[in-house]
């Protein structure tokens, strides 16, 4: 497994330092299907192993997300579950949204972590980008009132432009990631003979639900964003679409095992 991280976090350099958009999104794509592709090969090797043999079996994995009461946490946490659910893993999230508790085979929590800890800085880079530029301080967005269900007309803050780009950010990043996850799925599917990848991982999922089931203490759903902005608002939604799909990353960022400060 180890390879294969190296060969992921080797794509994610290239993407960050190619000056090509589309270059960058196929170099994304690359990289989560090696992470499909990765999770599909060894979930078909823990199928094929001797019944006197320990397999993988799931872990949890804690990973903090920022102080409580950062109004970037949220998202950092939406972010973190779409590239989660992409990668066959299960999450809980704290009340607060300060911390989450990841639920999967090592090698798809390394692929998440990877992911996320590039994903993370880059979004919030590229959202203080769009914010300097200034462009969201003459706009409005629509919403609708809590006190009479009407429609009213707000001007954006710093903080709802904020919102509506990291919101359609994670919105175009998941479709992106989905995307890559099909592809390794056909691409395998057309390699593998009468292996199928689909029938692979579904049976690591019901797997790690069941983990997910017997060892979460979580109770009732995660709130998340609340807010009144969505991710369609205004130019700053068209921003955040943009950078997701250019998604220029980079793999510096620690591996699990080591504390790192993720962007407010």
């Amino acid at each position: 497994m180890s390879v294969t991280i190296e060969r992921i976090s080797a794509l994610l350099i290239k993407a960050e330092r190619t000056d090509n958009e589309h270059e960058a999104a196929a170099y994304l794509m690359k990289a989560q299907s090696l992470a499909t592709l990765a999770s599909i090969d060894l979930a078909a090797a823990r199928a094929r192993k001797l019944a006197t043999e320990t397999p993988d079996e799931p872990i949890t994995r804690t990973v903090s997300i920022g102080e409580k009461g950062k109004r970037a946490n949220t998202h950092l946490v939406a972010l973190f579950v779409v590239i989660a659910h992409n990668n066959f893993t299960m999450v809980d999230v704290a009340t607060d949204s300060t911390y989450v508790v990841a639920y999967g085979m090592p090698q798809d929590l390394d692929s998440t972590h990877t992911l996320f800890a590039s994903l993370s800085v880059q979004m919030a880079t590229s959202a203080q980008q769009y914010l300097e530029a200034g462009q969201w301080k003459s706009e409005t967005y629509r919403v609708r009132s809590r006190t009479t269900g009407l429609m009213v007309t707000k001007p954006f803050t710093k903080q709802t432009a904020r919102a509506a780009f990291y919101r359609a950010y994670v919105v175009t990043l998941n479709d992106r990631l989905q995307a890559a996850r099909e592809e390794a799925i056909k691409q395998h599917d057309e390699t593998a003979g009468s292996t199928s990848a689909a029938l692979v991982l579904r049976n690591t999922e019901k797997e790690v639900k069941s983990f997910h089931r017997r060892t979460s203490d979580a109770r009732g759903r995660w709130g998340g964003y609340r807010g009144s902005v969505n991710g369609r608002s205004g130019s700053a939604a068209g921003a955040g679409r943009t950078a997701a799909q250019r998604a220029r990353l980079t793999a510096s960022e620690e591996l699990p095992g080591g504390p790192r400060a993720l962007p407010r």
